[in-house]
């Protein structure tokens, strides 16, 4: 099964597609065709608002590629960068005002121009744990300061300890890889 990139279909799209097509199916048989016909209206105008963020999320991952060097990338970010640059990863988590729809690319194109798993893993965690645009926008004016200071101090260690634990698990990955690759 060839993976993403490859110009084949992943494990995870076929998993998603499964799962829509019997949820479709479900719902025809059970609530009718005109049921059916409204949710595919609706979530044909989800896509499309979708769309245009997911590309420009993806514009944004390519231009960084373009803007900065693989080797800086890689120096900065890369599996060599340390605490350093789980810290840089982390801060930049804190700081992007953006929706998964940029994160997401984001951290893939990073992941391609030389940033590694761990780096990887503390941006996404940090932008989820400890996002600075959600946090004023949504949560403070819901929980209040107090509350909201509170979570985020126990939860600012988590992006490093989850960038450092995806370093070891994704460096035993690929040691166990290569030991396979030259058992073959």
């Amino acid at each position: 099964m060839a993976g993403p990139g490859r110009g084949g279909i992943d494990w995870s799209f076929r998993i998603v597609a499964v799962l829509s097509i019997g949820g479709a199916a479900t719902v025809f048989i059970r609530e009718g065709s005109h049921v059916f016909f409204e949710v595919l209206f609706e979530d044909t105008l989800l896509f499309l608002e979708i769309v245009p963020k997911v590309l420009a999320g993806t514009l944004i991952g390519a231009l960084i590629r373009l803007l900065v060097s693989k080797e800086t990338i890689a120096a900065t970010l890369g599996a060599g960068s340390g605490l350093r640059g789980l810290g840089i990863a982390t801060l930049a988590g804190i700081l992007i005002p953006a929706g998964p729809f940029t994160v997401f690319p984001l951290s893939a194109a990073l992941l391609v121009a030389g940033a590694d798993a761990g780096a990887a893993a503390a941006f996404v965690s940090a932008w989820l744990l400890l996002g600075l645009n959600r946090a004023i926008v949504w949560e403070v004016p819901f929980f209040g300061l107090d509350f909201v200071g509170l979570r985020m101090l126990v939860s600012a260690p988590m992006p490093i300890l989850l960038g450092f634990a995806a370093r070891a698990a994704f460096g035993r990955l690929v040691a166990e890889h290569s030991a396979e690759g030259r058992a073959e």
